[in-house]
């Protein structure tokens, strides 16, 4: 009897060990998986914010060939962005970014032109704000915004202003109803480009 009595135990035992091997396996399995297609859309915005690489149509293996193939890693002289050169040329730049947004992190790209200061595009790659709200920034409407801005050398790089407001040369709208997301954005956006125009000062100054 003594025994029996220990059998429920030893049962539990043997089925939750045997349960969270599973478990653990199966996330084992599907991390690679994650981040394969994390990596992926990465590389998606970092061609799209690059002149003349990114089409709608690429496959994810053509996708990760031209990136391979055309994109150079951050290095000193990128300080910290990715780059399109051709030729020895420098064509533009891919400035990573990420922060803390409304209800959780956004991740993006903000691409450059050679002059250091003109927006090609912005491009997001990770955003969980409210549909319909905040997830509008990802939207082709917001994005298209970006693209021939002049990073001001103030303070404050660029401004995302309320909708109607008047616009200079470094400033956008912001997503109507939005306003939270939007302000974190400009957050984000405008403490990427001033540690990478720290960091190019700071590689002017070395040399």
């Amino acid at each position: 009897m003594r025994q029996k009595r220990w059998f429920p135990i030893f049962y539990m035992f043997v089925a939750t060990a045997f349960f969270s091997s599973i478990v653990i396996g199966f996330t084992q399995l599907t991390s690679e998986k994650v981040k394969a297609s994390e990596k992926l859309s990465f590389e998606r915005a970092v061609l799209s914010v690059l002149p003349g690489l990114y089409r709608e149509k690429m496959n994810n293996s053509e996708l990760h060939r031209i990136f391979i193939e055309q994109v150079t890693e951050p290095d000193e002289l990128s300080a910290g962005a990715y780059t399109l050169r051709q030729n020895g040329k420098t064509i533009a730049y891919a400035l990573p970014m990420s922060g803390q947004g409304f209800w959780a992190p956004i991740k993006g790209v903000i691409g450059i032109e050679a002059d250091k200061k003109t927006i090609t595009a912005i491009a997001f790659y990770q955003q969980n704000e409210t549909p319909g709200l905040g997830a509008e920034i990802a939207k082709a409407a917001f994005r298209e915004q970006f693209k021939g801005k002049v990073i001001s050398v103030g303070d404050k790089p660029l401004s995302i202003k309320r909708p109607g407001m008047e616009l200079g040369a470094s400033d956008v709208h912001a997503v109507t109803g939005a306003t939270q997301t939007s302000t974190r954005l400009e957050n984000i956006i405008n403490s990427a480009l001033t540690n990478w125009r720290h960091q190019l000062n700071k590689g002017d100054v070395a040399k």
